[in-house]
């Protein structure tokens, strides 16, 4: 979990919901994701907010390497098991990245995304309009496709933040009241 004000990530507990690690980061932790026991994080640095992929090994800490994103921008992130994914929030896409941050394919969303995380082959989206009024859904594609269908399934009623699975729950962060919601798969 990170803290965009504080600039650090935390190790939580998910039985006691209690830190038991904290690490400053380079900049401003914007998202992350598990890749095959490395932690992927979008880190925001300074003096622009210039976007830039960092790895992040929990017995070690972060490594030395640094990505720039496509365009110095990109927030959420998941990834398919071999590619990682990063969605550009306000030009309403994903882009799937090689290990080297170049962009292998561009997946148009139609909407602002504020979280993406991929299910049984599938992605999962949070997208919408921040302004004026944080209105939000969660909607499903299957990346397999040529052109992906984007389908709505539920309204969010709250401003999300970031999304994961955990193979049985989706969670995410509803921001104005400083909680995590956990919420069942929508069909």
């Amino acid at each position: 979990m990170g803290s965009r004000d504080l600039r650090r990530i935390y190790a939580i507990d998910v039985e006691t919901w209690t830190v038991v690690k904290e690490t400053d980061a380079s900049g401003i932790p914007w998202a992350a994701v598990s890749t095959d026991g490395i932690i992927r994080f979008t880190i925001g640095e300074d003096p622009e907010d210039d976007r830039y992929l960092h790895s992040y090994v929990p017995a070690s800490g972060f490594g030395e390497d640094r990505i720039a994103c496509p365009e110095f921008t990109g927030s959420y992130l998941s990834f398919d098991g071999d590619h990682l994914y990063l969605s550009q929030w306000y030009k309403h896409r994903i882009l799937k990245l090689d290990a080297s941050g170049d962009i292998l394919r561009i997946i148009n969303i139609g909407a602002e995304i504020c979280g993406h995380a991929f299910v049984d082959g599938l992605i999962y989206v949070l997208r919408g309009r921040e302004q004026p009024n944080e209105d939000w859904c969660i909607a499903r594609l299957d990346p397999r496709q040529v052109t992906p269908e984007v389908q709505d399934l539920a309204r969010v009623p709250f401003a999300c933040r970031s999304l994961t699975f955990d193979g049985a729950n989706f969670w995410t962060n509803h921001r104005a009241a400083n909680e995590i919601v956990s919420f069942a798969q929508p069909h």
